[in-house]
């Protein structure tokens, strides 16, 4: 059997077991969460997550650009880095990175097979966990001396809430996955609260009162220094670009200032910059100001409004929730103020769709309504009421392929943006169908 096939069949495999990412919220709701699996599966591996120090992020928005910041300043600073995150855009060994890049298909088919015996052993493991396990291990076989572990959903009983970290990192919070995790942000910072461990210290990114009283409490009882960006951390923006984008960044506990150059758009990215210099200074492991400046500079993170093509602009974006939605508008304001887009739109069926819409109501020229090929993805038809109730322009196209062919022919004629954003899913088929439409073009 050829390395493809062996692949597939360990894909298989892993989406054998129970799957929440693929569920509906109802019974993600329901679902059974402790971290009992994690802890006797890691039992039976050896605990590798044990053997490399790991930076520990969670948050609703920017966890993935933190982490992979996070990754980027260290590999500079001369550590083998593992990187954890979730999920996958185009393969799902994206998602076990090492310096960067995706474990080979062949790497994950030999951890897979090494896994299998203890898997068995536990009862109702779920795709996630064994995932998260796959992760832990591939960084101890490929011999890694940091890593940078995303949260998947929550903190408190994520599968990968078994570590002590060097520091706890929580992103920017905001609505989402309120079914599990709560209706208000207090009840949702106290779930990503329960990644903070006794003296580990803690970095936050700025938050609204509710949740940083939540935080600033969990952190004082469990005797963990707790940094805030925007009090103890500060930043500015120096200028920007379609390359990128700088900053002044003030750092109130050394002190000293000095400036950071990214490559990702927006001036939540600012912020997200701070957070992962902070957990990189605190972290206590050794990294020169020098190395987090070409760190940040060289980090690539896609689908964070990522450019694909400048004229007529195509923009691929993973906005899926209103506050995010609301950044997605400032940064097209800030960087294409006379454009208004044609945005490529799906959504999973537990979103504030109206919510998405009211935020980008302003640059929307019209909506192209599709429905990715996922199992938690909203029918075009209930969306396009949506937009309907929302006076908002609207078309319905399906497969995800019709839609941008549909959004590139409106855009060749009036220069408008294309953008897909709403899900991962959907703008991951964008990514693929544009790539692939490339392809073809012999571009």
């Amino acid at each position: 059997m050829d390395i493809e096939a062996q692949y597939n069949k360990a894909l298989d495999y892993l989406y054998s077991f129970v799957d929440y990412s693929l569920k509906h919220s109802s019974e993600l709701a329901k679902a059974e969460f402790n971290l009992d699996r994690m802890f006797a599966l890691m039992e039976e591996l050896g605990n590798p997550q044990s053997k490399y120090p790991i930076f520990h992020v969670a948050g609703t928005k920017g966890k993935g650009s933190v982490s992979a910041l996070c990754a980027s300043g260290l590999k500079v600073a001369g550590y083998k880095v593992g990187l954890y995150t979730s999920p996958h855009l185009l393969d799902f060994c994206e998602r076990i990175q090492v310096d960067g890049e995706p474990i080979s298909h062949e790497l994950l088919v030999e951890l897979v097979e090494e896994i299998k015996p203890a898997v068995a052993k536990i009862p109702k493991l779920t795709t996630f966990e064994i995932t998260t396990a796959l992760g832990f291990l591939a960084f101890a076989r490929q011999g890694c001396n940091a890593a940078v572990i995303e949260v998947g959903l929550g903190g408190r009983l994520d599968a990968t809430n078994i570590v002590t970290p060097r520091v706890s990192v929580i992103t920017s919070l905001s609505y989402d996955h309120m079914a599990v995790l709560g209706d208000t942000l207090a009840k949702i910072a106290g779930e990503k609260a329960g990644i903070i461990k006794r003296g580990v210290p803690v970095v936050s990114s700025s938050q609204k009162e509710e949740a940083l009283e939540v935080f600033e409490r969990v952190a004082k009882l469990e005797e963990s220094s707790f940094i805030l960006v925007g009090k103890d951390i500060k930043f500015e923006k120096i200028d920007l670009s379609l390359d990128g984008q700088s900053l002044r960044l003030v750092d109130n506990l050394r002190p000293l200032t000095f400036d950071l150059q990214l490559p990702l758009l927006g001036s939540h990215q600012l912020e997200n910059a701070a957070t992962a210099y902070a957990a990189l200074k605190v972290s206590g492991l050794e990294i020169s100001d020098e190395a987090i400046q070409k760190g940040f500079a060289q980090v690539k993170w896609r689908a964070r409004f990522e450019i694909a093509r400048r004229e007529p602009p195509v923009i691929f974006d993973s906005a899926h929730n209103e506050d995010s939605f609301a950044k997605l508008r400032e940064t097209l304001d800030a960087y294409f103020p006379d454009k208004k887009a044609y945005l490529i739109f799906g959504a999973s069926e537990d979103k504030n769709i109206p919510g998405m819409f009211a935020a980008m109501q302003p640059k929307i020229k019209r909506l192209i309504v599709t429905r990715a090929d996922h199992p938690r993805a909203l029918e075009e038809e209930k969306i396009s009421e949506l937009a309907r109730q929302a006076e908002v322009p609207y078309e319905a196209l399906s497969p995800v392929e019709s839609a941008l062919a549909r959004a590139l022919e409106l855009s060749a004629k009036d220069g408008s943006i294309v953008l897909s954003a709403g899900s991962m899913f959907v703008t991951a088929e964008v990514m693929r169908a544009w790539n692939n439409s490339m392809s073809l073009r012999g571009r």
